[in-house]
């Protein structure tokens, strides 16, 4: 990469870094956790760091602060309506201190790294979601954004969506794959399994598989709780139930499920201890139906935890997970196969260990200090290249804009949804 001639490099312990979120903290939304976990620790790697977000109010300000550890720049915008708020993040931003001495601005949200880019400030974005195939008439917006001087890059969470914004036909050195984390310190000391299954009152030898995560429809637990029904002796465990929704309807009559409320971090981990076997739901649909989930959050705890993972065979896992090395994979969207990869795992308590051995050293390097590390390194390495706009676009690219469009409109349509999923593309 090319750099600025007659300048010295770029540090990222020099680096002045305006964080934009645009919504209320604090959230239990993993979208929120993800994008303070991140400023938090890059915070740590440079010069100043500063968070630009709304807050109804002085005390929200000094909470998101205090959650975030950095200081909050309330912006110049109402918490409700979510439209406005959006929008006025995105106006106003522009108008502030902090952004005209800010040396980027680090966000997850297409229109404030528009407003940004058009006051003449650089932008790094971070976000999971292919915007471009989910929202397909975007793309040509999309594209010549990420193809402008100051745009320095674009951080996805997983080589999947990396890949959908190269064939948009961004250039590579923009688009970077830098996945989540976990923080070791929300793992306590290991507990014995027997020991841990006590403090959740379930017996010692009742073998368990445990969930932990949003309990929706958009998560693949209907699947699970199916599963469970073909193996009455294990004990299903799904921890994080916010109220009395879909899942926890059909789980009702099923007595080997067992429905757990939202837990603080502390509690969760005693559940996680009780695993004989963690499980990410083997579904097709949290990625291809509803686009929502790419890469769960808890994928990085649940590798750190020493327990062994079972989960679908899809594309955004294998990433990760490789079946036989550091978890079992299974069929997505075939209860009958999560079933018997149950069976096969809990019979094989040598295998399971090694599992969980491998993924325990493979997480080693996937906490979000290194992540922040990583990040800050490509920051400055950004900003001392040259500035370079380009990219391509061509005439097949725009019939397939064109087309895709099309069919996400017939799609908003029918579905009254604003995201195309993969399996309608």
């Amino acid at each position: 990469m090319p750099s600025r001639p007659g300048r010295a490099p770029v540090s990222p312990r020099h680096l002045r870094v305006l964080f934009a979120f645009e919504n209320e903290l604090p959230s239990r939304q993993a979208d929120a956790e993800v994008f303070t976990t991140t400023a938090r620790y890059l915070a740590g790697h440079v010069a100043q760091a500063r968070m630009h977000l709304p807050a109804a109010s002085r005390a929200a300000a000094s909470a998101a602060a205090a959650l975030t550890g950095m200081a909050v720049v309330r912006a110049w915008a109402p918490v409700r309506p979510a439209a406005l708020r959006h929008l006025l993040c995105g106006l106003t931003i522009v108008l502030r201190r902090e952004f005209r001495h800010a040396d980027l601005v680090y966000t997850r949200n297409l229109w404030v790294a528009r407003m940004s880019i058009l006051a003449g400030q650089r932008v790094v974005f971070d976000h999971y979601r292919p915007w471009g195939d989910q929202i397909p008439p975007l793309r040509r917006w999309i594209y010549r954004l990420f193809c402008r001087e100051r745009f320095l890059a674009v951080i996805c969470h997983s080589d999947y969506t990396r890949r959908a914004y190269l064939a948009l036909g961004v250039p590579e050195d923009r688009l970077h794959c830098i996945r989540n984390g976990f923080e070791p310190e929300r793992l306590p000391e290991p507990m014995e399994l027997a020991a841990a299954k006590q403090r959740i009152e379930v017996p010692a030898r009742r073998r368990t598989v445990v969930y932990t995560g949003r309990l929706n429809h958009k998560k693949g637990l209907e699947l699970v709780v199916e599963a469970a029904r073909l193996l009455p002796e294990v004990l299903f465990i799904l921890v994080g139930s916010t109220g009395h929704g879909s899942i926890e309807a059909l789980a009702a009559d099923v007595a080997n499920v067992r429905i757990v409320p939202w837990q603080p971090d502390d509690r969760l981990a005693w559940f996680m201890n009780a695993a004989d076997i963690l499980l990410i739901p083997p579904s097709r649909h949290p990625l291809a139906t509803y686009g929502s989930t790419v890469l769960p959050l808890k994928l990085y705890l649940y590798m750190a935890s020493g327990r062994p993972i079972l989960a679908g065979d899809t594309p955004d896992i294998r990433e990760v997970l490789t079946h036989g090395r550091n978890a079992v994979l299974c069929e997505p969207d075939r209860p009958a196969a999560l079933a018997a990869a149950v069976e096969a795992l809990l019979a094989d308590e040598a295998l399971g260990g090694r599992l969980a051995a491998r993924a325990g050293e493979e997480s080693l390097g996937l906490t979000w200090e290194a992540r922040a590390g990583r990040i800050a390194a490509l920051m400055a390495e950004r900003m001392q290249a040259a500035p370079v706009s380009g990219g391509s676009w061509s005439g097949r690219q725009t019939r397939s804009w064109l087309l895709q469009s099309w069919r996400w409109l017939l799609h908003l349509v029918r579905r009254r949804s604003w995201v195309l999923p993969p399996t309608a593309t």
